[in-house]
C-alpha cells in the first residue's frame, strides 16, 4: 500500500486516539483523523506545531519517518524507530562484517544506474545523451577511476551551464535541489530502517560526520528522479527562484511517482523498499545483484 504524506505547515496539534493521529488546528479548533498505518511520512515545518510523546511513540512503531524543518522551512533531523525487523541483529552484524569486495561491486552497480538514469534525463528534457551512456558503461568497481564525478560535471553542464556548479549552499536551483534531496534521504532512510539494516554505516560514504552514509549511497540512482522534477518545475515557473510551498508539495509526489524496476512498476516509496531489500539480501549472501530504479 502506498503510504500517505503529511505536509505541517500551519499551527497544529498532533495527537493519538485509537490508533488514528488527530490533527487539531490551534485557532479554529477543527479536528480531523488519519490511520497512522496509512502514514509513511510528516514533515513538520512550523515552529508552533505541538505533538505529543505518545503520537511520536505510535507513528514511530509504524515506521513512519516524521520530519523536522529548522528556521528556514529546510528539513533538519527526523525520527526513525530502533527496531523494525524480525532478523535486525543478524543483519546488522553481516552488514557490519560485509568484505570489501562486495561493497566495492554494490557501488560500481550503484553508479553504473545512477549514470544511466542521469542519460535518460538529458534524453527527455532535449539533450544528447550518448557519451554519458559510454561512460556508465566504462565504470569499474568501487567506481576507481571516478566515473561518477566525470559524469556528474558533464550533466549539470549539459543541464545548466559550465557557469553553474552543483552546491549545498549554492545559487539557484540547489535550493529546490536540496529541498528534494533532504526528502529523498529521509525516505531512503526510512526503506533501510524497514529492511533491518543500519543507515549510518556506509558501503561508500564514510564521512565521520555522516549520519546516514548507507541512506546516502542508496539514494544516488534515485538522484535523476528528483532532478527531473525539479527541471519541469523550473519549466513551469519561470519566474519563482525560492522555495515556496507550491514547490515542496509538489516534490512530494515524487514518493508516488511510477519507478520501474526490473522492467516493472512501482510507487517511488515501494521501489525504495525493494532496493533497500536486495542491499539485505546481498549482505546476507543471497545475492549479488542491487534492485536499482530505471528512469525509462
Amino acid at each position: 500500500m502506498i503510504k500517505r504524506t503529511l505536509f505541517l505547515a500551519n499551527a497544529v496539534c498532533l495527537t493519538t486516539r485509537n490508533r488514528q493521529l488527530v490533527i487539531k488546528n490551534k485557532e479554529s479548533l477543527e479536528e480531523k483523523t488519519v490511520p497512522i498505518e496509512d502514514i509513511g511520512f510528516v514533515i513538520v515545518e512550523n515552529h508552533q506545531i505541538y505533538i505529543s510523546i505518545p503520537a511520536i511513540v505510535e507513528l514511530t512503531k509504524n515506521n513512519v519517518s516524521v520530519i523536522f524543518c529548522d528556521e528556514n522551512h529546510l528539513p533538519l533531523s527526523m525520527s526513525l524507530p530502533l527496531d523494525c525487523n524480525s532478523i535486525q541483529n543478524q543483519l546488522f552484524s553481516v552488514q557490519i562484517e560485509s568484505p570489501l569486495p562486495v561493497k566495492k561491486n554494490c557501488w560500481k552497480q550503484i553508479v553504473e544506474q545512477k549514470i544511466q538514469n542521469q542519460a535518460l534525463v538529458l534524453e527527455k528534457h532535449g539533450h544528447d545523451s550518448a557519451h554519458l551512456k559510454e561512460i556508465a558503461k566504462s565504470v569499474r568497481s568501487d567506481d576507481s577511476t571516478n566515473r561518477e564525478g566525470f559524469a556528474a560535471k558533464l550533466y549539470w553542464n549539459t543541464l545548466f551551464s559550465s557557469d553553474w556548479t552543483r552546491n549545498r549552499f549554492g545559487e539557484y536551483p540547489n535550493n529546490f535541489l536540496n529541498y528534494g534531496y533532504a526528502i529523498l534521504r529521509a525516505a531512503a532512510a526510512r526503506a533501510l530502517i524497514g529492511s533491518g539494516l543500519l543507515p549510518t554505516l556506509g558501503i561508500h560514504h564514510h564521512n565521520k560526520y555522516d549520519a546516514y552514509a548507507l541512506a546516502d549511497d542508496m539514494m544516488e540512482p534515485y538522484r535523476p528522479f528528483i532532478d527531473d522534477m525539479v527541471l519541469e518545475y523550473m519549466e513551469n515557473n519561470q519566474t519563482v527562484y525560492e522555495l515556496n510551498r507550491e514547490f515542496k508539495c509538489y516534490i512530494l509526489s515524487v514518493l508516488t511517482r511510477d519507478t520501474i524496476i526490473k522492467k516493472r512498476k512501482h510507487p517511488f516509496m515501494i521501489a525504495l523498499t525493494y532496493t533497500s531489500a536486495s542491499l539485505s539480501k546481498v549482505f546476507l549472501g543471497k545475492t549479488k545483484n542491487l534492485s536499482l530504479p530505471d528512469f525509462g
